[in-house]
């Protein structure tokens, strides 16, 4: 096959970087552009000095650069956005354009490059889910006016954007929802569960649960999810098709194997529940086994392993 030019929006972000590690050693041409608020440059360094590989330090939320619109791109990926809790609160507008006015410049981009279009969006656009597992066909129950709203009501409105484009332009779309991943380059600070447990296990700190650590979520280790990415990028499918691991555990059952896993002398502590923390989730995955071939491979316990190996190394 024929090498394809490939731009990756929030490369330098946990999913980013892994999805231009794979390009990149497939011998496919790779840009990566990121305007590193919540991406990290620590997760590109294997690539730095590749000469398939180049990094373009800029906000897509703005003009993009003639760096840019001066390329020809067969695949245009956009996984820029802050995507966890503490970060976009914090960045609660950033998080909102660029989940509007980002999406829409990529979008006129594709257009342009008559490019493929790959959107990473989330299991969020699900909000505290009424339907129980969540399938493709649920529209889900957000709150758009509240502590979560600007990361889903972000994410929703670029799958709404993304068929008008694919409606009124024709071109190629294709929309994954991302449910609870895992694994290396996680940022150790990003405030998500699995990062938070273990860093405070190997720290043999207090493991901190909110609620009662009932609620449920499924965790997808960070290769299965990059090879379904892959699929559907490769694919001509529309999507919205969900992409995680369909085997469900409480939060307290993961924070149990963390401490098995680590050995830690960690105790559980237990916290208030965040406003709007969605108490289900978990992915019915029958449209990415029959389109796209996929489903994940990696057992939550070898995962962990793997992942708690990279934090072991990364955090002090």
């Amino acid at each position: 096959m024929s090498k394809k030019t490939i731009l990756i929006a929030g490369g330098g972000g946990f999913l980013g970087s892994h999805l231009a590690a794979h390009f990149v050693e497939n011998g496919d041409n790779v840009v990566v552009v990121d305007n590193f608020s919540t991406g990290r440059k620590a997760n590109l360094v294997n690539l730095v000095g590749r000469p398939n590989y180049t990094i373009i330090e800029a906000d897509i939320t703005n003009s993009l650069p003639v760096d840019i619109t001066n390329m020809k791109f067969d695949i245009i990926a956009n996984l820029a956005s802050p995507a966890s809790p503490p970060h976009y609160q914090r960045l609660a507008i950033e998080t909102l354009m660029v989940g509007s006015l980002g999406t829409q410049n990529l979008l006129d981009l594709a257009r342009t490059n008559n490019a493929r279009f790959f959107q990473a969006s989330t299991s969020e656009v699900y909000g505290d889910p009424e339907v129980h597992p969540q399938p493709e066909s649920y529209k889900g129950s957000v709150n758009s006016y509240g502590p979560r709203s600007m990361y889903d009501e972000s994410k929703r409105y670029a799958e709404a954007l993304i068929y008008a484009y694919r409606e009124k332009y024709g071109i190629s779309t294709g929309i994954i929802r991302i449910f609870n991943t895992y694994g290396p380059n996680m940022d150790p600070m990003d405030g998500r569960v699995v990062s938070n447990l273990i860093v405070q296990a190997i720290k043999n700190k207090p493991m901190t649960l909110y609620g009662d650590g009932n609620q449920t979520r499924s965790f997808c280790y960070v290769s299965d999810l990059i090879n379904g990415f892959v699929r559907m990028i490769e694919s001509d499918e529309e999507g919205p098709i969900n992409l995680g691991n369909p085997n469900e555990f409480t939060i307290k059952q993961l924070a149990e194997e963390i401490v098995r896993l680590t050995g830690t002398t960690s105790k559980l502590v237990f916290e208030p529940l965040p406003g709007d923390d969605p108490m289900q989730r978990q992915p019915v995955i029958d449209k990415a086994r029959k389109l796209l071939g996929w489903e994940p491979k990696v057992q939550l316990s070898e995962g962990l392993e793997k992942t708690i190996e990279y934090f072991r190394q990364t955090v002090q």
